[in-house]
């Protein structure tokens, strides 16, 4: 079943990079490349770039993303699935090198190297570990305010600045919610297996949260778009998303609790070299480099499409 759930997590890691892929490309085509400072993408604004065929086709990838992630949550464990997510940014890369018919450099190819090293370990070492159970009474309701309230925070500061601390700040808050969205689903399966009802609180009250960590945490990455690069956003996503879910899934549900001391420090380096891969990809990546050039000389910045909102 864990293998299952692996390749599971696989597809929805390439369906959320496409998805990430073609959502910035609408948002840059309509308001530029790079794109200016906003202090907030309005709801009219978000709906005139969601009636965009290519906005709306990353969203279909991204639904489809997120049924598959679900399915192998039900499958596996959060510290199974939620790494394999890192996969995202070698793919983004690879679709944008395909769509800009320019192979990956050298430093990119390290990149992707690292980050796929680093999942495969913290996979290799997760399979086989506890699954964990249902969380004790009355434990998620507190751990979803106290991780409500980090999201917030991170939402009200990055709407408060611009550039790529706007990028960073709404992309993290963005992926803090998608992690708790992601420990639900899996607390909501939980539950369900130990003999819960469907209609009972336990289950309710875990999918009511999850459906506002899902709407919330779609926004703040919509919110990331305009300030920044897809492989920022992709970046802080897959990093962040599961370490916030992995932790939660230890605290709420105690999985992993009979992994050894000596296998934690490999899961602990694996996920630093999947993050130093992802950081060297966020750097390197084409659209970055371009976005650095344009920036250190002005000249070059092409005009704003026709379309743009003022």
């Amino acid at each position: 079943m864990q293998a299952i759930a692996v390749t599971l997590a696989v597809l929805g890691a390439a369906l959320f990079a496409g998805a990430a892929v073609l959502q910035h490309r609408e948002v840059a085509d309509l308001y530029g490349q790079p794109l200016p400072r906003e202090r907030v993408l309005s709801l009219r604004r978000l709906a005139r770039i969601a009636r965009r065929p290519g906005w709306l086709a990353g969203f279909g990838l991204a639904g489809g993303g997120t049924i598959v992630h679900a399915i192998a949550l039900a499958l596996a464990p959060l510290r199974v699935v939620q790494p394999i997510g890192v996969l995202a940014v070698p793919v983004a890369v690879l679709l944008s090198s395909l769509r800009s018919r320019r192979p990956p450099s050298r430093s990119v190819i390290l990149g992707v190297f690292l980050t796929m090293a680093g999942v495969a370990v913290f996979v290799a070492a997760s399979v086989g570990g506890s699954t964990g159970n249902p969380p004790p009474p009355g434990s998620t309701l507190p751990t979803t305010l106290i991780v409500g309230g980090v999201v917030l925070a991170l939402a009200t500061a990055g709407l408060a600045v611009g550039g790529w601390l706007r990028c960073v700040a709404c992309a993290t808050a963005g992926a803090t919610a998608f992690g708790l969205l992601s420990a639900l689903m899996r607390v909501i399966f939980q539950e369900i297996a130990a003999g819960t009802l469907w209609y009972e609180q336990p289950v309710l009250g875990a999918a009511a949260s999850a459906v506002v960590a899902l709407v919330v945490g779609g926004w703040l990455v919509q919110q990331a778009y305009p300030s920044g690069p897809p492989e920022v956003v992709v970046a802080c996503l897959t990093v962040v998303d599961p370490i916030v879910a992995v932790l939660l899934g230890a605290l709420l549900l105690g999985e992993g609790s009979d992994t050894p001391v000596a296998t934690w420090f490999l899961l602990g380096g694996a996920a630093v070299a999947a993050a130093v891969g992802v950081l060297v990809l966020a750097r390197l990546h084409p659209d970055a480099v371009a976005a650095r050039a344009a920036r250190s000389n002005p000249s070059r910045l092409p005009e704003p499409s026709r379309g743009t909102a003022q």
